[in-house]
C-alpha cells in the first residue's frame, strides 16, 4: 500500500473519529472534543486523548492521539493497528476498510499473503474482540435476556460477532456460528484474551455443538470484567453468574473467572480491600472458593462467599426473579456495601 493510499484511509477514518473510538476503545469515554482512555491498547484510564472534532488531515486533526503517560503519539489506523494485534500493515488497512465498509484492495502483484497472529494466542484474542460489534440489539441481548439477564450496564466487554469460526475438537468440518465473544483482560485493563459462547441461530440459547464455549489467550489470574474494581470486587466462574449479580445491584463490580481453576487463581488489585466469592455449589466450585478465600485473606483482604439457593445465582434469578435475588444480596453483603451498591 502506498503512504497516499494509507493517508486516505486515515483521512475517511478521522471522520467517524469518534465511531472508530468506540468500537476499538470501549473502555473510553468522551469528553469534550476528546476521547479519554488509559492506552494505545484500549485500558480504562484517562492518560490517553484522542481528538474527536478537527480537520482531515494535518495540525489538529481529528483522530490524532496522545498518550500522555509515555508520550506515544498516532492516528487512528495506528489505534486498530495496536487493538486487534495486526503486525502487517495490509491487516490493518483490511481492518479499517471492513470498518468503513469499503471494498478490500486489490492484492498486489507476487507479494506475499498476509501475515496471520498465531491461532488461540492473545494477540488473536485482541483481534476477534475488535471484529466484533457492541451487544446492543444483537443476538447477545436476546440470549441474556432468555437468560433474566435485563441490566446490561457496564457490558462493554462484551461483544457480538455474527459469524465465528468453530472447530470441533474431534475433527470434522469448520462452522461458521453466532457468538458472544469476551473480553479477557488483567487488572490494569489491558486484554490478554477472549471468551466465546456461540449462539443458537434465534439466539434463544447456546448452539447445539459439543463445546459451545472456548476460551484464547492468556487467561491465567484474569477476567472478563464488569465495572472497575477499585477497593471492592465480586468474583465468580461464568459471565451468565456474574452478570447475575449485576441485575441485582446498581454498580458491584464484578469478574467472571470462567472456570473454578481460574476463579482460585485471580490476581487482586493493588487497592482491593473486599472480595465477595460468588458460589457455585459443586465440589469444583467448592473448592475454587476455598483456595479463593485463603489467599485473600493472607493477603490481608477481607473476603466473604456469597451463597446462592440453588446452583448459581443465575438459577437463583431464572426461578425467583430479580426482587428475590437483589434481598438474598442485601442480607449477604457488608452494610458499607448495601448502602453503597444496593441503595435504591
Amino acid at each position: 500500500m502506498s503512504p497516499l493510499e494509507a493517508s486516505d484511509l486515515a483521512a475517511r477514518l478521522s471522520r467517524q473519529a469518534e465511531a472508530v473510538c468506540r468500537h476499538y476503545l470501549p473502555a473510553g469515554q468522551k469528553s469534550g472534543r476528546y476521547w479519554l482512555v488509559g492506552d494505545v491498547q484500549g485500558a480504562p484510564g484517562r492518560s490517553m486523548f484522542v481528538r474527536l472534532k478537527g480537520p482531515d488531515r494535518g495540525k489538529g486533526a481529528a483522530g490524532k492521539w496522545t498518550d500522555a503517560a509515555t508520550g506515544e503519539h498516532g492516528d487512528l489506523l495506528d489505534i486498530i493497528r495496536e487493538c486487534c494485534g495486526f503486525s502487517d500493515f495490509r491487516d490493518v488497512a483490511g481492518e479499517a476498510r471492513r470498518f468503513l465498509n469499503l471494498p478490500r484492495g486489490e492484492p498486489e502483484k507476487q507479494s506475499p499473503p498476509p501475515s496471520s497472529v498465531p491461532s488461540g494466542s492473545a494477540a488473536a484474542a485482541r483481534r476477534l474482540f475488535a471484529m466484533s460489534q457492541p451487544i446492543a440489539g444483537t443476538l447477545v441481548e436476546t440470549y441474556l435476556r432468555n437468560r433474566g439477564i435485563t441490566a446490561l450496564h457496564e457490558t462493554a466487554s462484551l461483544r457480538f460477532h455474527p459469524a465465528c469460526y468453530y472447530r470441533p475438537e474431534g475433527g470434522g468440518a469448520t462452522r461458521r456460528l453466532p457468538a458472544i465473544v469476551a473480553a479477557v483482560t488483567d487488572v490494569a485493563g489491558r486484554q490478554t484474551g477472549a471468551h466465546r459462547t456461540w449462539l443458537a441461530a434465534d439466539g434463544s440459547c447456546k448452539a447445539d455443538i459439543e463445546t459451545p464455549r472456548r476460551a484464547m489467550g492468556d487467561l491465567l489470574g484474569h477476567g472478563v470484567r464488569f465495572g472497575v474494581a477499585q477497593d471492592v470486587l465480586a468474583a465468580g466462574e461464568g459471565i451468565e453468574t456474574v452478570l447475575s449479580a449485576c441485575s441485582a445491584s446498581v454498580e458491584l463490580p464484578v469478574l467472571a473467572a470462567l472456570s473454578a481453576a481460574h476463579l482460585a487463581a485471580i490476581l487482586f488489585p493493588k487497592r482491593l480491600r473486599r472480595l465477595y466469592v460468588l458460589r457455585d455449589l459443586d465440589p469444583a466450585g467448592e473448592a475454587a472458593r476455598e483456595t479463593l478465600l485463603g489467599r485473600a485473606t493472607e493477603a490481608g483482604i477481607e473476603a466473604f462467599a456469597l451463597t446462592p439457593r440453588l446452583g448459581d445465582f443465575n438459577d437463583d434469578l431464572r426461578r425467583d426473579g430479580v426482587a428475590s435475588l437483589r434481598e438474598r444480596l442485601r442480607l449477604q453483603l457488608h452494610p458499607e456495601d448495601v448502602a453503597r451498591f444496593l441503595a435504591v
